[in-house]
C-alpha cells in the first residue's frame, strides 16, 4: 500500500533540500514518507549541492513594488538571496520582476499556494521549481519571502521604493467619489505619504489601531523611566501621559510632522487636500516592507 504525501511535507522537504517539487515528491514516496530518509535519497541522486544551498540563510535581495495604470491596486514583494552582489545580478532582478507580474496577475492566497501554483513563464512549472532552477543555475540559495496587495474601491494607491531597492512603500487613500479628475493629484499625494511612510517608520495609520496591551506595555516603561528619574508622584502620572501622547505621534503616520512641511501633520495635508476638491480624503493603509525584517 503506498503511502500518501501531503502537500505540506512536500514544502517542507523543498525548504530543507531546495530540489524541485516533483524530486521531492517522489523521494518522500520512495522513504515511505520518512522526511530524513527523503533527504537522502535527494543527496544520493546528485541534489546534495541544493540541499546545501537551501541551509545557507537568503538575508539579501530586493523589493518591488508596482501599481496598475487606474492607480487603485497595487502589489510589493521581497525576494531575497544570500549576498548583495547577486541582489544586483540581472538574472535575479528579472526574475523578481516576473515575481512581481505574476503576484499581481493571480492574486494568490498565501505564499505557499504561490509557490504551488504553475508559473505562467516558466513552461508551466511550479514558481518553487522556477525559484530552484534560478538557485542552481546562481549558485546561492533564492527565496521568495512576502508579498502584499492593496485595492481601493474609490481611490489611488501609490508605491515607493527606496533608492537600493531595500524599503518599499504602498499607501492607500479611499477618496469619495474618486474620479479621473483629480486621479493625479490624489497620486501625487499618496506618494508624498508612502516616501513620509518610507521614512518615518509608523507602525500604524492612527492610534484606534494600536493595540491596548502596546499602550499598557509603553506606560509600564514610561513609569519605571520616571521612577528612575526621580521623578514625584504627584507629576508622575501627567509626566507619563506626555510622553505617551508624543509616542502616539511618532507611531501613527497620521499624527506624524510631515517631512516636507513641518507647519503640518499628515492628517491636516490629508485634509486640506479633501477641502481642496471638496470630497472626504482618508489614509486607508499602508503596507511597508525593509528587507530582512
Amino acid at each position: 500500500m503506498s503511502t500518501e504525501i501531503s502537500a505540506s511535507a512536500v514544502m517542507q522537504l523543498r525548504e530543507k533540500t531546495g530540489a524541485g517539487m516533483m524530486d521531492c515528491k517522489k523521494a518522500l514516496a520512495e522513504a515511505g514518507g520518512d522526511t530524513e530518509k527523503a533527504i537522502e535519497i535527494l543527496r544520493q541522486k546528485g541534489l546534495k549541492k541544493s540541499a546545501e544551498k537551501a541551509d545557507r540563510v537568503a538575508k539579501e535581495g530586493i523589493v518591488l513594488a508596482s501599481v496598475n495604470d487606474a492607480k487603485n491596486a497595487g502589489v510589493m514583494i521581497e525576494m531575497n538571496c544570500e549576498t548583495d552582489f547577486v541582489a544586483r545580478n540581472a538574472d535575479f532582478v528579472a526574475f523578481a520582476n516576473k515575481v512581481l507580474d505574476e503576484v499581481r496577475k493571480t492574486k494568490p492566497a498565501n505564499v505557499d499556494a504561490f509557490l504551488n501554483a504553475s508559473a505562467s513563464f516558466s513552461n508551466g512549472k511550479t514558481v518553487g521549481d522556477s525559484i530552484a532552477e534560478l538557485t542552481g543555475k546562481i549558485g546561492e540559495k533564492i527565496a521568495f519571502k512576502r508579498f502584499t496587495t492593496l485595492n481601493a474601491n474609490s481611490g489611488v494607491i501609490a508605491d515607493y521604493i527606496h533608492p537600493g531597492n531595500k524599503l518599499g512603500v504602498l499607501v492607500q487613500l479611499e477618496i469619495e467619489n474618486c474620479d479621473a479628475s483629480i486621479q493625479a493629484d490624489a497620486y501625487t499625494l499618496a506618494r508624498d505619504i508612502a516616501m513620509q511612510t518610507a521614512a518615518m517608520s509608523p507602525l500604524y495609520v492612527n492610534r484606534t489601531e494600536v493595540p491596548q496591551d502596546l499602550l499598557e506595555k509603553e506606560m509600564a516603561i514610561l513609569r519605571e523611566q520616571g521612577k528612575n528619574e526621580g521623578k514625584p508622584e504627584k507629576v508622575l502620572e501627567n509626566i507619563i501621559k506626555g510622553r505617551l501622547e508624543k509616542y502616539l505621534q511618532e507611531i501613527c503616520l497620521v499624527e506624524q510632522i510631515f517631512v516636507k512641511d513641518s507647519s503640518k501633520t499628515i492628517k491636516e495635508l490629508v485634509n486640506d487636500f479633501g477641502k481642496k476638491i471638496g470630497k472626504k480624503v482618508a489614509v486607508q493603509k499602508f503596507e511597508r516592507f525593509r528587507l530582512g525584517d
